[in-house]
């Protein structure tokens, strides 16, 4: 005979048991009764309507604290419209507290309690993510559950894509989504993942551009989803590290190409796109994001593969909103974005035939690849390796430079502080109505100077004798040139606005021009000016509110500050892209590489970029040593360090008597090209730093500053 503690042992297993639910049939019974619609359930318990379905044909259940609210509502109805029977006394309606917070499970067995008069029953508004998550480990660090600031308006959902651009799948099949919800993700395989997010996730972004494609929907995996989906929590071995693939021979690789889907030539990676033939207008493709895998680099997302899913989904969604769907790492996802805004071509109907065919979209690149100017290309290029050129290249780098310590005056040796200022998006300011070249470059002998005109000038710099506490503004380590060279368009003009003549010797230039990059620089300055905003850091702050407000700003909220840095990062990312150089140690000098077959590799659009960026800075540089008679100790790409009386920005930086920046030098403030604190520094420290060939703005910055050329 049992004890009384094993009975009541097996009592209280039975107490700590999930809520039960009515069978399937009975809970769409009870929802038809009730009137209610799938779309308006689903609507209340911020969940699909195609969870709803799997709930009420019984292909999947609810999870907490939907479970909860979910048999609250069933136990509601069921006292409301018993099977062949008169209705109970009625109970309350469905309010968000019932659906935030837990109930004690209860059976459907015995009678309802009144709890309040009968009402209709109400739509729950959408909850915090926070509140919507399921209690997890506390395994992960914590991160801020900080709302966004609210925009004035809201973007139409497209019906097409209820569900938001992407979400985050967990172990436990939850599909983590933008603004808090959640779906029932049943695949147990990544074909079935494919399927489940073609047909029924209601996942995926409307395209930017009349002329674009609908950005396909992002499934990021965590890694107990990947591992219950049969992929590796690792990529092992030393061939896969080297090459972040996995092989051919994987059992989810051929169950891929099994089901009849495929992958692009980059293989199954951290990011992998799993594809089928567009059918009509119809896309099939669907990208995948492995976290274990590190799809997230630390550098572009910093923090962000150590949150919970939920967050996850809350720092990608955002960026994929004010962005663009991540397709890959920051700088293809750059890269990606320019395509979006500009697609290469738009329909057009035919005279003859007076069909619709694919033309040639004005403003774009084209949808074929275009060989650069030898003096553009780089060393290994087939145009390069294959014609013999030996007449040199375009030399259009950042800034890298210290000055000379020789240099240094008693007064500035004897300031107590170093202060690095640091450019906004430095090389997004650059690129706002940057014009670009569109078609072939053609080559001229002895051509007369046109700023207008973007290309490749060879020309005579040596002769220009400029102050030597600043660096040259032709070349990217701040020495004098020592002869003919080849610069863009931007640093020829430069030469021109400081007064001197220039007498191009040759050239290669482009006949058709446009601000290519226009559209880019829009998106992505609102994106980082509005997440900033979200951060506190607003454009009608002063100066000091500013510098207070930067200060601050990363443990405001981490999501947002992940969402900042990727920002950053894509503008960089993206304009490196443009001369993307070969990868692996099997390449061979003079063969095509494949970023040569996109006709996004432009390196002679990379090269005005940074040019102008490079002007931009020499031309602060000089207004401020006009107004304040200080100037710098070195320049690291977008950063600068000057000596300084006292530890801001706001002791040296150039003001007029009603307190207003001087135009014309440094300004600080949240818009891309202005500037903000960046670090301070004993003067004598930078001293030491100069005297060691080694640039202050380097250890000031950490580093950051280099436009790669790869990802």
């Amino acid at each position: 005979m049992a004890s009384e503690e094993e009975l009541f042992a097996n009592i209280d297993a039975l107490l700590e048991e999930e809520p039960q639910l009515p069978p399937p049939a009975e809970r769409a019974r009870l929802r038809g009764a009730a009137g209610i619609t799938q779309a308006r359930l689903a609507v209340a318990l911020k969940t699909s309507t195609q969870s709803i379905k799997n709930w009420e044909n019984g292909r999947s259940e609810p999870k907490s604290p939907r479970l909860e609210a979910y048999q609250r509502l069933l136990k509601g109805w069921a006292a409301k419209y018993p099977v062949g029977g008169t209705p109970a006394a009625p109970v309350a309606p469905v309010t968000p507290a019932a659906v935030s917070q837990p109930v004690t499970p209860e059976t459907f067995t015995g009678p309802a309690v009144p709890e309040a008069k009968a009402a209709a029953p109400v739509e729950v508004p959408a909850a915090p993510a926070a509140s919507e998550r399921p209690a997890r480990p506390a395994a992960r660090p914590a991160t801020s559950r900080r709302p966004a600031a609210k925009k004035a308006t809201k973007p139409a959902v497209d019906p097409r894509f209820q569900h938001g651009p992407l979400a985050v799948l967990d172990g436990d099949g939850s599909a983590y989504g933008v603004d808090g919800i959640v779906l029932d993700c049943p695949a147990t395989t990544i074909p079935e993942l494919v399927e489940w997010t073609l047909r029924e996730s209601g996942l995926g972004a409307p395209k930017l551009n009349r002329y674009g494609k609908d950005s396909d929907p992002l499934i990021v995996l965590t890694a107990t989803a990947a591992v219950k989906l049969g992929l590796p929590e690792r990529l092992e071995g030393h061939e896969q590290r080297r090459s972040l693939r996995l092989p051919e021979d994987h059992p989810v690789v051929k169950q891929v190409a099994k089901a009849k889907w495929q992958l692009t030539q980059r293989g199954f990676g951290p990011w992998a796109r799993i594809y089928r033939k567009a059918q009509g207008r119809d896309r099939q493709c669907v990208q995948l994001a492995i976290l274990s895998w590190d799809a997230l680099d630390e550098r572009s997302w910093p923090g962000v593969a150590e949150m919970e899913p939920a967050d996850i989904a809350r720092v990608l969604g955002m960026y994929a909103q004010r962005v663009i769907t991540p397709r890959g790492s920051t700088a293809v996802s750059g890269l990606e974005l320019m395509t979006a805004l500009r697609p290469p071509t738009k329909p057009e109907r035919d005279a003859e035939s007076g069909n619709w065919v694919s033309a040639y979209n004005p403003g774009s690149l084209g949808i074929e690849p275009m060989d650069p100017a030898p003096p553009e290309a780089t060393p290994e290029h087939p145009v390069v390796v294959q014609s013999g050129w030996t007449g040199g290249f375009l030399n259009e780098e950042a800034y890298q430079w210290v000055r000379s310590v020789d240099s240094l005056s008693d007064e500035e040796c004897m300031l107590p502080f170093a202060v690095g200022l640091d450019l906004n998006t430095a090389f997004l300011a650059a690129a706002a109505r940057l014009v670009v070249g569109l078609s072939a470059p053609d080559h001229f002998h002895a051509p007369k100077f046109n700023p207008k005109i973007p290309g490749s000038w060879l020309v005579d710099l040596s002769h220009i004798e400029l102050d030597p506490r600043l660096p040259s503004p032709f070349t990217p380590d701040g020495s004098r040139p020592t002869g003919p060279a080849w610069y863009q368009t931007h640093t020829v003009a430069y030469a021109q606005e400081l007064g001197y003549d220039v007498h191009p010797i040759e050239a290669y230039l482009r006949r058709e021009t446009g601000a290519y990059l226009d559209p880019w620089h829009d998106r992505l300055k609102n994106a980082y000016v509005d997440t900033l905003a979200d951060l506190g850091v607003t454009k009608d702050l002063d100066d000091r509110a500013f510098l207070a407000a930067m200060e601050q700003h990363k443990q405001v909220d981490p999501a947002l500050a992940a969402v900042l840095a990727a920002i950053k990062a894509t503008v960089k990312g993206g304009v490196g892209k443009l001369r993307e150089r070969p990868q692996g140690r099997h390449y061979k000098e003079g063969e095509r590489w494949p970023a040569l077959q996109r006709p996004t590799w432009r390196p002679d659009i990379r090269a005005a970029v940074i040019s102008k960026a490079r002007v931009n800075m020499h031309r602060k540089l000089n207004n401020m040593a006009k107004m304040t008679g200080l100037f710098p100790l070195a320049v690291l790409s977008d950063c600068v360090v000057y000596p300084s009386p006292g530890a801001s920005p706001l002791d040296f930086l150039p003001y007029a008597a009603s307190g207003k920046p001087q135009p014309g030098g440094f300004r600080l403030g949240p818009t891309p090209g202005l500037a903000k604190l960046e670090g301070v520094q004993p003067m004598l420290w930078a001293v030491e730093l100069m005297e060691k060939d080694l640039n202050p703005a380097r250890h000031i910055k950490g580093g950051d500053a280099v436009l790669e050329d790869g990802e």
